[in-house]
C-alpha cells in the first residue's frame, strides 16, 4: 500500500491540512527600486490595492507604492513567513518593528488579536528585487485561541541546516524551522504553538534534493498528516508516486 494518500497541483495558496490553515509561495521578481521603495515603473493598468495577477513578473498585493501587505488583522491562530530571497519589513500593533529575510523566520501568535503590516521594500535602485517567501497559517489549540499575542524572530543563522548524502552520495540539504528533521538544536516555537508540545510532532522544513538524489523521511506517529510540497522545476517520485 502506497505512503501516498492523495497528490494535488500547487496553487495559489497550497493546498493545506490540520493543523496547516494556509501556505502560499510568493516569487516575485521585481524590477529595480525608486525613491519611496517600491518598483521603479509604471504600475498603470494594475488593480492597485487588490493586484494578485502576476504582471511583468510581479504582483503588488494590498499595496499601493510599496508591495505587500499593509496593516491588517489576524486573530486565533499565528502566522510563520520563511523569507528565502529579498527583505520584508515588519511592524505590529504590539510595537514590535523587524526587517528581515535571507533565510529568516517570523514567527507570530496572534491569539486574541493582533494588526500588522508586511511590506516588501525595494532596497536596490540599481538592480532587480527579487522577494520569495512562503507564508504559513498555523491553527491555535483552542485552549490558546485567546492568549496574548506574542512575535518571534527565528534568525536564519540560528536554524538548523544540515547536508547529508544519499547511499549514491548524492546532497541532500534539510534546512529546519520547526521539528527536529535536521537534527541539532533548533530554536523554541512559541509557547501557545502547537508546535510548542513534541506530542505533535509539528514540522516545517525545506529539502534540496540534488541531483536524482533520494531521502527517506523519519517515521511519524500514525494518525499525523504529512504534505510534501514541489515548488521548483523538476520531477519528485514519493514512494514510486
Amino acid at each position: 500500500m502506497s505512503v501516498v494518500l492523495e497528490t494535488f497541483q500547487l496553487g495559489f495558496p497550497f493546498h493545506t491540512f490540520d493543523p496547516f490553515l494556509f501556505c502560499v509561495h510568493h516569487d516575485d521578481r521585481y524590477p529595480k527600486g525608486n525613491a519611496q521603495l517600491g518598483p521603479d515603473v509604471s504600475l498603470a493598468g494594475r488593480n492597485l490595492g487588490q493586484d494578485f495577477t502576476i504582471k511583468d513578473g510581479f504582483r503588488m498585493y494590498h499595496g499601493r507604492v510599496v508591495p505587500g501587505f499593509p496593516r491588517h488583522p489576524h486573530r486565533g491562530f499565528e502566522t510563520v513567513t520563511l523569507v528565502r530571497k529579498g527583505r520584508i519589513d515588519h511592524s505590529d500593533s504590539l510595537g514590535a518593528r523587524a526587517r528581515f529575510g535571507g533565510g529568516d523566520v517570523q514567527w507570530m501568535t496572534a491569539g486574541n488579536g493582533i494588526e500588522h503590516c508586511e511590506m516588501f521594500p525595494m532596497l536596490h535602485t540599481d538592480k532587480g528585487n527579487h522577494v520569495e517567501l512562503f507564508q504559513i497559517w498555523l491553527n491555535l489549540p483552542a485552549r490558546s485561541k485567546r492568549v496574548a499575542p506574542h512575535f518571534k524572530m527565528l534568525w536564519g543563522h540560528t536554524l538548523p541546516t544540515v547536508t547529508v548524502h544519499d547511499d549514491a552520495d548524492r546532497p541532500v540539504e534539510v534546512a529546519c524551522v520547526a521539528g527536529g528533521l535536521a537534527g541539532g538544536p533548533i530554536p523554541a516555537p512559541p509557547p501557545a504553538s502547537w508546535a510548542a508540545d513534541p506530542a505533535n510532532e509539528v514540522v516545517i522544513a525545506t529539502i534540496r534534493l540534488g541531483e536524482n538524489a533520494t531521502y527517506t523521511l523519519p517515521a511519524a506517529s500514525p494518525g499525523l498528516n504529512r504534505a510534501l510540497y514541489a515548488f521548483v522545476e523538476g520531477e519528485v517520485t514519493v514512494d514510486g508516486t
